[in-house]
């Protein structure tokens, strides 16, 4: 659904939920969003012993997150 309000404004916390989807390939998904117009919001950063995970905005200003599972993660 196309937005109806306005976008957030940079910087400023959700005043929502970020909606995050499970991955296969972390770094195969991001080059993904970033080919397609998508910015990065927070980058990457593991989530240790458990997964790798970062936060995007989309070119409507919404902000989602990716997750691939990584016991190895540091």
């Amino acid at each position: 659904m196309k937005r109806k309000g306005s976008a957030p404004e940079a910087n400023q916390p959700l005043n929502g939920f970020a909606c995050t989807m499970g991955v296969e390939e972390y770094d195969v998904t991001e080059k993904l969003i970033l080919e397609n117009g998508g910015k990065v919001a927070v980058p990457k950063h593991a989530l240790p012993g458990m997964a790798w995970q970062g936060y995007y905005m989309d070119t409507e200003g919404n902000v989602f997150g990716i997750h691939q599972p990584d016991q190895n993660a540091k």
